[in-house]
């Protein structure tokens, strides 16, 4: 192995709702990372929070779920928080007096969807241990992973987005009164559609057209969320998905791609079950340096560059790349947009600050064609351009401010 290489570790599974389709991503990106360049290790965390390092077996798809018999097997680790500016894995001791096994690398590629991934928490901690990451920084992953918080930020942005409402969690049980319901959704009529505020992947989603079915489809959300968005029904409804990323230099955006729903709503099976083989992946896998899909995920029945007009083109890709620049976009999120195809209204639905597979099939159809492994390469040199902007002195107390006495 070169000694020039830099040690990357992906991160994905987790605690999440998303932890399947997590697994499928930070698979991919690790059949499809430049070997060349990188020495990539996968670090799985289970869906229990215990996280796996570095193993063969983590690598492949059939294994997944792991077993508690390889498990058992297997060494625990952790991120040691205090090595500030490399990262550190720690396997847990398993005996008193044990050395805990350290293993180093430069650069972490979280492959996370959902919650405790996604949503900044992992992002914090490697901001905390000066770490460089790929993907969106610590504030803007948390706020486009609430897409109330997204709503409310970018209201003043003049970013087209559909009026909404929220209801939250009741302290005790799932049911939430008819009144209280009414006076949360103030001027919003029926039908709506109701989802979990945190969650991506479509899960939870559901067309609602009065307030007993409301009631009805809510305790099913709060069981994973703590909060429910409300927004009107969109009749005609096309949607339309663009990602964005400045990892290339420029700002710029991906191919856009139109979905094709079989209903009213595109939901989580359709999105990731529908069509595919058994073994997954299409005709992209083969110059995307092996990267393969879950069963549909990519052979998903969609338009990639569809024809419409250059004004309704133009809006989705200006209103993406304002939405970018105003969280101070990294990586390349997703974002994606719904719109009423015969009145020609569209709107910003929400954001996916790590689309699932990167949203690598994207990319590879755009006007400027990106490769998954050249993709992936360019994140993770961003990753270390902008953690070196964020770079504090050792001593980071301004001499000014210094009330203690430095020693040496």
């Amino acid at each position: 192995m070169s000694a020039s290489k830099k040690k990357i570790a992906v991160f994905f599974g987790g605690r999440s709702p998303e932890h399947d389709v997590s697994v499928v991503t930070g698979l991919q990106v690790l059949r499809a990372i430049d070997q060349t360049r990188y020495d990539a290790k996968p670090v799985y965390i289970a869906p229990d929070g215990q996280w796996y390092y570095g193993d063969d077996l983590l690598r492949d798809r059939n294994n997944y779920m792991l077993s508690p018999q390889v498990t058992a097997s297997m060494k625990t680790w952790h991120l040691d928080a205090s090595t500030v500016g490399k990262g550190m894995l720690r396997a847990d001791k398993r005996r008193l007096f044990e050395k805990g096994e350290g293993e180093e690398f430069d650069v972490a590629i979280p492959a996370f969807h959902g919650l405790y991934g996604e949503d900044g928490n992992i992002q914090g901690l490697f901001e905390f241990s000066g770490i460089p990451y790929v993907g969106m920084r610590t504030m803007a992953s948390a706020v486009l992973m609430d897409k109330v918080a997204t709503k409310r930020m970018l209201a003043s942005s003049g970013i087209p987005m559909l009026p909404f409402a929220v209801i939250k969690r009741p302290d005790e049980g799932f049911i939430v009164a008819k009144d209280l319901i009414e006076a949360a959704m103030g001027d919003l009529k029926f039908p709506c559609i109701v989802k979990p505020a945190h969650l991506g992947s479509s899960i939870g989603i559901a067309k609602v057209n009065d307030v007993e079915e409301l009631r009805a489809c809510l305790p099913a959300i709060f069981e994973m969320d703590d909060t429910a968005i409300l927004e009107p029904f969109v009749e005609n409804l096309v949607e339309y998905n663009v990602a964005v990323s400045k990892a290339f230099g420029d700002v710029r955006t991906s191919a856009i791609e139109r979905p094709k729903a079989t209903d009213e709503l595109l939901d989580f099976k359709q999105k990731y079950l529908s069509g595919g083989s058994d073994k997954g992946g299409d005709k992209l896998g083969s110059k995307s340096g092996g990267a393969q899909a879950s069963e549909g995920m990519l052979s998903l029945t969609r338009d990639i560059n569809p024809d419409i007009a250059a004004e309704m083109k133009n809006n989705i890709q200006n209103c993406a790349k304002q939405m970018f620049e105003t969280v101070g976009g990294c990586g390349a999120p997703r974002i994606d947009f719904i719109g009423n195809s015969k009145t020609g209204e569209l709107w910003l639905n929400e954001v996916n600050p790590m689309p699932g597979s990167f949203g690598y099939f994207l990319w590879e159809a755009a006007e400027k064609p990106v490769l998954f492994t050249e993709f992936l390469s360019s994140l993770i040199e961003e990753a270390i351009v902008e953690n070196k902007k964020r770079k504090l002195p050792s001593d980071p107390v301004p001499k000014d401010a210094r009330l203690l006495k430095r020693k040496g």
